[in-house]
């Protein structure tokens, strides 16, 4: 067994995997940006070594640095994690080259499945069925417009190097393609460094159904059975949970040797991910494979029983798989929450920020896998993920009251997070009664219940303004009575030397802001802009998209909120903007 293990990546899945290593009694080795020198994976390692610069192309992403640092501490192995270069074969192969164990698939498999055409390919030489659509990059709008006559609307532009939800654009009519195929193209070119894209036919109101796979170096494949990832927020996801309430025992069966047969045609080794949609007629289709361990990889675990951060590393030190298919049992019922740092009443715009008081809920059945604690800072530099909460019990319905409870419990202040909108979404009769929630998610209904839901520290801070909110911390807690009545008070109060910022800020809001009255279009969120869709004097319609404003790894439109003539564009593409900041005026039109 290795002796000490790097872990290439951030956050609360560095911190997953280092715990793992602990039992094990394997050294971890932490590795660290400049603007994550105080987190807890690099408090919590029993080494860390610091790579330098904010960015993520600065750090977490530079192959010579982390192979640095490596060498410096004498690891033998490296476990990317997810994210970043988990799914690179260029740095799985760098890995091996120096030398070093690669915890995960052979860099092969991830080239493979790097690329969805060549993947699709594979998959349908090896008799797995696909959806509809091309094996071959698409390399303009009109082809994009042409299959949609062929094969009929609504399409899906993909990013070919894609996964994440990252460069994948619904087509619903020829008019849409060329804006569709832009975009796509820019995601996949920021993302993945690589622009070209390829079509699918969209499947109308299907599931997310993804199978957890395990390969070993020894020829054995086995499969963990089913998540159901379908509710999601523009291609990501937020909510998963195994078993899927819509399949079977007989289905479960059929899925998962499909899974297994991808893999093996894949030549896959590790823990990895067979993603897939199941229609309403029952029909089930490849769709990518996830050649790393999964984000929702903990509801797995919870109802095998399985540690599959574990099985990754000894199949890595050569052992063979110590379990059968038939030795698989799902006991029980788990759901996974991601609270991410959002505002979901405000089309789930990012919410960095400094995390200013912070519990985690407890009890039976309930696990947290966070990154965070208080005063920790929720950077616009990498993704919004706060905490993954996980529950587990006998049945959905029961495992749906648990999370709901530990919801509840779950205190974070300081930043919007999506608290407000899992409550909102688990106490609704669509995932009640354990459907699709096609257009629920984010429906101006369902923002309003989250809001509804949210704590009552977080509807402090936004009735301050915005003023407190980023910089504030609690006293503690102040136990009043009123009529009889026991209740809690908080109150959220500015940490020097913010207290005079915040004076400042409501002083300008008094004064009128900016000053440019109802006529500014502002930032909504930090970010980089990434596409600039008009220029000065061009006439506009309500709700025409402006610029797009690109802020922790999601595209945002930012958009006229009125009729009228564009003026004093502010912006262009590749520059940096804060929140508030005016991006044009509108005006001419009331």
């Amino acid at each position: 067994m290795f002796a000490k293990i790097l872990v290439a990546n951030r956050g609360e899945i560095a911190l997953r995997i280092f715990r793992t290593l602990r039992e094990l009694g394997i050294g971890s080795v932490a590795v660290y940006s400049d603007a994550d020198r105080d987190a807890p994976h690099v408090a919590y390692a029993d080494e860390a070594h610091a790579l330098g610069g904010s960015t993520a192309a600065e750090s977490y992403l530079v192959v010579a640095k982390l192979l640095e640092a490596a060498a410096r501490s004498g690891a033998e192995a490296v476990h990317p994690g997810y994210g970043f270069l988990a799914e690179n074969a260029g740095f799985a192969a760098a890995v091996e080259a120096a030398r070093l164990t690669w915890i995960g698939p052979p860099a092969a498999a991830i080239e493979l499945m790097g690329s969805k055409t060549r993947a699709r390919q594979a998959m349908q030489a090896a008799g797995v069925p696909i959806i509809p659509g091309t094996t071959e990059p698409v390399g303009s709008a009109a082809e994009v417009a042409a299959l949609g006559e062929e094969i009929g609307y609504p399409l899906l532009i993909k990013a070919a190097a894609g996964g994440g939800g990252k460069g994948m654009k619904v087509v619903a009519s020829a008019e849409e393609a060329e804006q569709a195929f832009a975009s796509a193209q820019r995601e996949g070119q920021s993302y993945f460094a690589d622009a070209s894209v390829y079509v699918e036919r969209y499947l109308e109101d299907p599931r997310h159904v993804e199978v957890q796979v395990l390969a070993d170096a020894h020829g054995n494949v086995i499969h963990l059975g089913e998540r159901d990832c379908t509710i999601q927020r523009r291609h990501q996801k937020l909510v998963e949970e195994t078993p899927s309430p819509a399949v079977t025992a007989e289905l479960r069966d059929r899925i998962g040797a499909i899974a297994v047969d991808a893999a093996r045609a894949a030549g896959y080794r590790s823990a990895g991910t067979i993603e897939g949609l199941l229609s309403p007629e029952g029909d089930y289709f490849f769709m990518e494979m996830n050649t790393r361990i999964q984000v929702e990889h903990t509801v797995t675990e919870e109802v095998t029983g399985l540690d599959l951060i574990r099985e990754q590393v000894l199949i890595a030190a050569g052992e063979p798989l110590w379990l059968r298919q038939e030795d698989v049992v799902l006991r029980g019922h788990a759901i996974e929450c991601r609270i991410n740092a959002e505002d979901a009443s405000n089309g789930f715009l990012p919410s960095p920020g400094r995390i200013t008081a912070y519990r985690e809920p407890a009890g039976p059945g309930v696990r947290v896998d966070s990154g965070v604690t208080a005063g920790s800072e929720i950077s616009g530099l990498y993704d919004p993920m706060i905490a993954k909460l996980i529950v587990r019990d006998a049945d959905r319905d029961a495992a749906r009251r648990r999370m709901l409870r530990a919801l509840a419990e779950f205190e974070i202040g300081g930043v919007k997070s999506l608290l407000g909108f899992h409550r909102a979404l688990l106490s609704h009769p669509c995932f009640v009664a354990g459907e699709t929630c096609h257009g629920l998610v984010e429906s101006e209904e369902l923002a309003k219940r989250a809001d509804e839901f949210s704590h009552e520290a977080t509807k402090l801070a936004a009735a301050s303004d915005g003023s407190l909110s980023e910089q504030a911390t609690w006293p503690k807690e102040a136990i009043a009575e009123v009529d009889g009545q026991r209740v809690r008070v908080k109150v959220l109060v500015p940490e020097p030397p913010y207290r005079d910022l915040a004076r400042r800020r409501r002083e300008r809001g008094a004064a009128g802001g900016a000053g440019a009255g109802t006529d500014a279009v502002t930032s909504p969120m930090q970010g980089t802009v990434l596409d600039v869709k008009v220029a000065d004097g061009d006439l506009v319609a309500a709700g025409q998209v402006l610029c797009i404003v690109e802020a922790m790894k999601m595209e945002n439109e930012v958009t006229a909120h009125r009729a009228g003539t564009v003026s004093q564009l502010g912006v262009a593409a590749g520059q940096p903007v804060t929140t508030g900041q005016t991006i044009c005026l509108i005006v001419g039109e009331s």
